[in-house]
């Protein structure tokens, strides 16, 4: 699947978070290979990105049918228009997505742009 645009409602400078819900097919593959692939893209590209968390799901407490995902991935861009760089290029499309490709499982890995909303809650 490739990313043609991000909505004009996603603003474009400032830090954009990626939560990625993941289920895979190899998780090695993605972990041991796919990541490192996608850190040497940035690097080619002269672009930084971070990882902000890296996590087993436990359970699914509350959940549709199907959606038994096996570990969440929150990746920390410079901007929407960063990530925008990266997922187009072709460095990108030849050297980190096959790997990614391989890994998951589809239609059942799920990648969301979000930004941290300040609340009194939060710490």
């Amino acid at each position: 699947m490739r990313i043609v645009t991000i909505p004009d409602t996603v603003p474009g400078t400032g830090p954009i978070l990626m939560l990625n819900m993941l289920k895979f097919v190899d998780r090695r593959l993605y972990i041991e290979e796919y990541l490192p692939a996608l850190n040497r893209v940035m690097g080619l590209l002269g672009m930084e990105a971070k990882v902000n968390l890296l996590s087993d799901v436990l359970a699914s407490v509350v959940a549709d049918e199907g959606e038994d995902w096996d570990a969440i991935l929150i990746m920390e861009y410079l901007s929407a228009e960063a990530f925008l760089t990266v997922a187009q290029s072709d460095a990108y499309r030849e050297i980190a997505e096959p790997l990614r490709l391989s890994a998951l499982h589809g239609p059942l890995s799920t990648r969301l742009l979000i930004q941290p909303i300040r609340s009194p809650l939060a710490s």
